[in-house]
């Protein structure tokens, strides 16, 4: 009798549970359909690294954005294979987003938003930040070569909000 409850119940609690805890992690007024989800690190290699392992991030580098469309510090050096914890802080009163990527890769993307600006884009490698709020990604380099990070919301991308990453050989 145990084991048919707990059948039933599972799902159950479980669907109860998303259900709570989906306008939580909404919240914040993002168009872009933010959801924070329960997973497991990616392993997924892209040509700018991929996502890192918190319990391995060599160091932390803080990164503010404000609504004069640009990211303090505008660019940051980092070794190949190094782990670094990006804490971003939104100190402007608008939307902003931090997403890392090659400047095609980024080109390509902001093309699609342009065509769509309601389409939901949540990856490893982007963190969407409402005004006076702070988030954190962590991130793996594992290319030396030069990348960038970019707020790709309408307007802003165009406004010059990027920054530019160097990866040295460790």
């Amino acid at each position: 009798m145990k084991n048919q409850a707990a059948k039933i119940l599972t799902p159950v609690l479980l669907a109860l549970a998303v259900s709570t805890l989906s306008p939580l992690a909404s919240a914040g007024g993002d168009p872009h359909g933010k959801v924070h989800a329960l997973s497991s690190i990616s392993s997924e290699e892209h040509p700018f690294g991929k996502q890192g392992d918190p319990k391995k991030a060599t160091r932390t580098i803080a990164i503010d954005m404000s609504d004069n469309m640009r990211f303090t510090p505008s660019e940051i050096t980092v070794k190949q294979g190094e782990t670094i914890r990006f804490v971003v802080k939104n100190k402007g009163k608008m939307l902003h987003e931090m997403v890392i990527g090659t400047m095609d890769g980024l080109k390509e993307i902001h093309e699609m938003i342009m065509k769509d600006p309601n389409m939901a884009h949540e990856e490893p490698y982007m963190t969407h930040v409402s005004p006076g709020k702070k988030e954190t990604m962590v991130w793996q380099f594992t290319q030396a070569g030069e990348f960038y990070y970019a707020c790709l919301i309408p307007g802003h991308f165009e406004a010059g909000m990027i920054g530019k990453i160097k990866v040295v050989k460790g």
